[in-house]
């Protein structure tokens, strides 16, 4: 499934203004849940409760909810984010693109969920992934882009930094 190219720059671009230069690794890593990236006062759907919606297979993209907004909090910081993995692109048979989703089947098998609830996420490093939905933890430079896949439409993106098989 291809990413629009165009969109896919301006995120790299965009994470890159957001501080990308200059960085260290010393820096603090915000941990994040999937609430946190929902504006104050939005009273979406709990991710727990998404898999027992009804669903029909032939157009989830176009039953994604109108997402409420985005947070900016923390654009151009180093965060920690855990969720499930729709593998986008891959360099070889890792996984070199991804979108995290924060419940299994989302964007597949069940519509996806608002933009605010998806982050795009990047890795120069393939990430060899154990299959789809895999749950993982990434840490990377966060911010808000939009950005348009055959699958939803994703409010978020994430240049990884680490991407680690999720450890409760």
């Amino acid at each position: 499934m291809a990413v629009d190219r165009p969109s896919r720059r301006a995120v790299l671009l965009g994470l890159a203004a957001a501080g990308l230069s200059g960085r260290t690794f010393a820096e603090t890593v915000v941990d994040l849940e999937w609430r946190d990236l929902l504006p104050t006062g939005d009273q979406s759907l709990p991710g727990n409760l998404a898999g027992i919606l009804p669903h029909d297979e032939s157009s989830l993209a176009a039953q994604q909810p109108m997402s409420t907004g985005i947070r900016t909090d923390w654009n151009g910081q180093i965060v920690r984010l855990s969720g499930f993995i729709v593998p986008i692109d891959y360099k070889g048979t890792g996984v070199t693109a991804f979108i995290l989703v924060p419940y299994v089947g989302a964007c597949v098998h069940v519509p996806p969920p608002p933009a605010n609830q998806l982050v795009f996420v990047t890795t120069g490093t393939p990430y060899e992934s154990a299959g789809m939905f895999e749950a993982v933890t990434v840490t990377g430079m966060f911010g808000s882009a939009s950005t348009s896949t055959q699958l939803a439409e994703i409010g978020y993106a994430l240049s990884a930094d680490e991407i680690q098989p999720y450890r409760a």
